[in-house]
């Protein structure tokens, strides 16, 4: 862990004795006390391009997308929730209804690790009507998929309990994650001590964007990104916009990365990242040219290994 992480995380962690805890704590509800830090492993892209290649395969034998209430949404989740089935995980299939369509969440947890802190990744699994929607959001599904085998093949004992979701009917106004949420009890809430969100990471002209709402678990991705020479900027783009508006709402920490959808890039972000000024960081959003042509494979990669750098080093701080 960079020292300057270090020393953030040490202060969000604890409270003195007789002083009142801070209004906004940085990272956790609890005192916790760390432990070391097991280095992520590097997430290969091709595995990830291979989970979008499928997800590509199935919207082309579904009409042309993969969008709440139809056939290709429900062939996205089996094929994720066999992956994760094969890996160890154990999944759970929540069911909702929204619009007249029947709808679903698919949950998976990792059985290791103190279940009062939980850390959990998320992305959404639909795409819209209009395209097969691979960037949108078929990057973030794919990206914590695969981080999520990588626990598995690793044999990962986290000190935390380790949660991943792939939400339904985000593109109707986040009714799966808001669903999720508002069936939690009080006592599983608490138990959430980070939900990480993960919408488009892989986007063709891409900037790298993290998400503001908590100090630590910014500075956790910036510190990542900035030990590699990457510039970062925080994310306003995603305000209310995914699935981590739930849990924000509900009072519980969130974090995450997001590589632009149709915010037009600054010449000062060219000039940072690359690409194109004056074009949209993804033109084919929601768009049915949002195919898996429409992927960055570089930010696709270093988005991953990101996520997988959160999910180890989270997982690691124990009770």
């Amino acid at each position: 862990m960079p020292a300057t992480l270090a020393g953030l995380l040490a202060a969000a962690l604890y409270v003195p004795a007789g002083a009142a805890a801070p209004a906004t704590p940085a990272v956790w509800a609890k005192p916790l006390a760390p432990t070391v830090v097991q280095d992520a492993p590097g997430i290969p892209v091709a595995n990830v391009k291979a989970h979008l290649a499928r997800l590509q395969s199935i919207a082309d034998a579904n009409s042309g997308n993969r969008a709440h209430g139809t056939s290709g949404y429900q062939a996205s989740l089996d094929y994720v929730k066999a992956q994760l089935d094969a890996a160890g995980f154990t999944t759970t299939v929540q069911q909702f209804d929204d619009g007249g369509a029947g709808g679903a969440n698919l949950i998976a947890d990792w059985p290791s690790g103190d279940s009062a802190h939980v850390v959990m990744a998320g992305a959404h699994l639909d795409s819209v009507q209009a395209g097969p929607g691979v960037n949108d959001d078929g990057s973030g599904t794919a990206g914590i998929l695969e981080t999520a085998l990588a626990v598995s093949r690793a044999g990962l004992k986290p000190a935390k309990h380790l949660r991943f979701a792939w939400w339904g009917a985000e593109e109707n106004g986040m009714v799966g994650s808001r669903n999720y949420v508002n069936g939690l009890s009080a006592a599983d809430r608490s138990a959430i001590d980070a939900y990480l969100n993960f919408d488009m990471i892989g986007s063709p002209n891409p900037g790298y964007f993290t998400y503001r709402q908590d100090p630590a678990l910014d500075a956790l991705f910036r510190d990542w990104f900035a030990a590699r020479g990457i510039a970062t900027e925080q994310d306003f783009e995603g305000d209310g916009r995914s699935d981590h508006a739930p849990f924000q709402d509900a009072g519980i920490r969130v974090g995450g990365l997001f590589s632009g959808a149709d915010y037009i890039k600054t010449a000062d972000q060219a000039a940072k990242w690359g690409g194109t000024a004056g074009q949209a960081f993804d033109a084919c959003y929601h768009a049915a040219c949002d195919t898996s042509a429409n992927i960055d494979d570089t930010a696709l990669g270093r988005m991953t290994d990101a996520v997988a750098h959160a999910i180890w080093t989270l997982s690691a701080t124990g009770s």
